[in-house]
């Protein structure tokens, strides 16, 4: 706990009923950033009135969330941003003291137990059969449709935990597993989904340095069904979409953490609860994505 007397003489403030006063001792105590919450969380367990408890809550919040926000424009910022981090950030918005060590963990035995499983004679739909049957059959993980609208299932800790998720956090897993074991599975931007690509990279012997993705097959990672080229262009056909490139090049790691936030904002809308939507929208600001 910090005892600066500065400190000591703000949070004697908190219960001022003058709002602009208080909205003065916020703005100085957040300058403090996460040193602060120690002693926030003692004033709260020594406070009786309600309304004050509350606002030491909204200020702890408020805390976490600036943290968080630089820690977002942070991972947004680097060159190439890790995926399954960025899923740990969106994590952090409904967790902020979350066990980043022990996530990490979960999923390095996860990693382990498929790179028990393959080897270099496997074909690619074996390759994937494999992600299957230990992600759906032995983890158990089941999807659930984006229309399910709850927030639970956006959080890849709860989903750790629970084995339910949606496409975004075991399509995560999914991807970063592919990453770390160099198996060619990318997200790519098909409307109204979140598919997987297995692609192929060809070169040619006129131009070595030029290089050309071939997909084989499409990955629905809610539950690890395979899909062809002809059944993803009749999708597109049955929605009018036309037959466009840009469905099929890879999704970067910003562009699937910004839709997550953009679903999870819905979410939060259809709840009701806009000051987290709101939230999250700024979060989408930070990543520089339209």
């Amino acid at each position: 706990m910090n005892s600066n007397k500065e400190i000591t003489a703000l949070l004697r403030l908190i219960d001022d009923p003058d709002s602009e006063v208080y909205d003065t001792v916020a703005s100085k105590l957040l300058h403090y950033g996460k040193e602060i919450i120690p002693n926030l969380e003692q004033l709260w367990e020594v406070t009786e009135d309600e309304d004050v408890q509350e606002r030491i809550e909204s200020l702890i919040h408020r805390v976490h969330f600036q943290d968080l926000q630089r820690d977002f424009l942070d991972w947004s910022n680097t060159k190439h941003p890790d995926l399954l981090r960025g899923a740990i950030l969106v994590a952090r918005y409904q967790f902020p003291d979350l066990n980043v060590p022990a996530i990490l963990a979960q999923f390095d035995q996860i990693r382990r137990n498929v790179w028990l499983e393959l080897n270099s004679y496997l074909s690619p739909l074996e390759q994937v059969n494999v992600f299957s049957s230990i992600l759906y059959n032995y983890y158990k993980l089941q999807g659930h449709e984006l229309t399910d609208r709850d927030p639970k299932y956006f959080f890849i800790n709860q989903v750790l935990e629970s084995k339910q998720g949606n496409p975004y956090t075991i399509g995560i897993i999914f991807l970063a597993l592919c990453d770390i074991l160099d198996i060619p599975i990318f997200a790519v931007d098909v409307p109204r989904q979140f598919i997987f690509a297995y692609m192929d990279t060809l070169f040619s012997f006129l131009s070595p340095d030029s290089e050309v993705r071939q997909i084989q097959f499409f990955v629905d990672p809610l539950n690890g069904m395979v899909y062809m080229q002809s059944d993803v262009e009749a999708y597109l056909k049955k929605i009018n979409a036309g037959d466009s490139e840009q469905y099929f090049a890879p999704v970067p790691a910003r562009r699937i953490i910004y839709k997550m936030l953009e679903d999870l904002s819905l979410c939060y809308r259809y709840r009701r609860e806009e000051q987290k939507a709101d939230e999250i929208q700024q979060l989408m600001s930070l990543l520089g994505e339209e």
